[in-house]
This record gives C-alpha cells, sequence and structure tokens, in this order.
C-alpha cells in the first residue's frame, strides 16, 4: 500500500527498524549532488551535457540506451516513468547535442528508433561503472537473497517516489 501523504492527515509514523533505515536516506545524498556526478563523468560526455544544456532528466535517457537495443520514445517514457512527450523532448534535445541518433522504425514508419551515437557509448559505459561503484562494492557482500530483498524493496521505493 503507498504511503502517500493526504492532505489533511497525519502522516503514517514509522515503526523504530523504519526510523533507522530511514535515517540512511540522507547519508546517500551527497553522493548525487552535481559536482560528485559532474567529477565522475568523462570530460567529452560531461562536455556536451553542459554545453547544450542538458540536465540529469536527460541523462537519464542515457543508460537505458545501453544494452545496445535502440528503444522506441514510448518505450523510454515507459522505463522513465514520464509521458510521451516528454520522453520526446529530452530524446530531441539529446539528439540536438548528437549524443543520441533517432531513425525511422523500418517495420513501422510512424515510430521512431533511439539510439546512443556510437561516440558517446565508450564515454557512458565509463561513467555508469563509475557511478556504479559504490552500489557494486554493497551489492559484492550480500547474499542472492539479500540482493533480491534488495531489488525488490528499490524497485518498490523507485515506484512510489515515481507515481
Amino acid at each position: 500500500m503507498p504511503h502517500t501523504h493526504q492532505s489533511g492527515k497525519a502522516p503514517r509514523m514509522p515503526t523504530p527498524e523504519e526510523v533507522e533505515l530511514v535515517g540512511l536516506v540522507p547519508l546517500l545524498e551527497p553522493f548525487f549532488r552535481g559536482s560528485v556526478v559532474r567529477d565522475l563523468m568523462p570530460a567529452p560526455l560531461r562536455d556536451a551535457m553542459e554545453t547544450h544544456g542538458l540536465t540529469p532528466r536527460h541523462g537519464a535517457v542515457l543508460p537505458q540506451l545501453l544494452a545496445g537495443q535502440p528503444l522506441t520514445v514510448s518505450e523510454i517514457a515507459h522505463r522513465l516513468h514520464v509521458s510521451v512527450p516528454t520522453a520526446s523532448e529530452l530524446v530531441g534535445a539529446l539528439s540536438r547535442a548528437g549524443i543520441v541518433n533517432r531513425a525511422e522504425d523500418p517495420a513501422n514508419r510512424r515510430r521512431v528508433l533511439v539510439s546512443l551515437a556510437e561516440a558517446y557509448r565508450p564515454l557512458l559505459e565509463t561513467f555508469v561503472a563509475r557511478r556504479g561503484e559504490p552500489l557494486l562494492r554493497a551489492l559484492d557482500g550480500l547474499t542472492p537473497g539479500e540482493r533480491a530483498g534488495f531489488l525488490a524493496g528499490l524497485t518498490a521505493w523507485v515506484r512510489e517516489v515515481q507515481s
């Protein structure tokens, strides 16, 4: 059941165990600050993002394209939990910056396929690896069951935040 704040109602109070968990969240915040992210980003990718005024929202599109399979704008919208027009705007700005390519889907000419520009693939792979290092080290210390629980919890939290 979602823990959403409803106007006029007191928020659900966390249990002592939940207070400990919620207290850990602010400790992660410095890792998500712009300066930390900027320092981990390879210079050519950082320069392209800054030159074209691209934001973390634009950057969120890029890892979706790392698997190599082109995605439609609708698929990107679904993955990011944003509207199709929002995803289209994000992709358009990334395309103007030369970071992604847009092409007509040969199977359906009304659809546009989005892929990562090959020049940016190694830069993005490096950035994702750098960003993921602390998480991957933490996961290395977990059992398969703990990993599954962590993934389930994190996925549920993302879903709640994005809804």
